[in-house]
């Protein structure tokens, strides 16, 4: 998918939860590398998918989100879901961690995961 699209979906999911989008970046690495940031930043040696770092500084979101496309693959697989459909997914969740989200808990999870669902339908739709 083209990168204006994608960068146009995004915007209208941060739209869509009334925030502004003052700089976004996401950085495509392997596990050992998002492992590596999980234990640097986050004290975890845990394999995931997505790391967001929000650097906001109250004039709108600002943050880096860091996304393996090792786990991104396997979970695809895993899934049953396409690469792009996964990573689109991924793309979303940690947005939605920027934008205050979490998944302490399974209702918060939970609720993350419904939002994902409509914004998903979203790029699916409109894009």
């Amino acid at each position: 998918m083209h990168k204006t699209i994608l960068a146009d979906w995004l915007h209208t999911v941060v739209e869509a939860e009334e925030g502004a989008v003052s700089g976004l970046s996401y950085v495509f690495c392997t596990d050992s590398a998002l492992l590596e940031i999980n234990i640097k930043y986050l004290k975890t040696n845990n394999l995931t998918d997505v790391i967001a770092f929000d650097l906001s500084n109250g004039e709108g979101t600002e943050g880096e989100v860091y996304i393996s496309m090792e786990r991104i693959t396997e979970n695809a697989i895993k899934f049953n879901n396409t690469v792009e459909q996964e990573l689109h997914r991924v793309m979303i969740h940690g947005l939605l961690h920027l934008l205050g989200y979490t998944d302490k808990s399974k209702s918060m999870k939970d609720s993350m995961t419904t939002q994902e669902d409509l914004y998903l339908s979203l790029l699916s739709k409109k894009f």
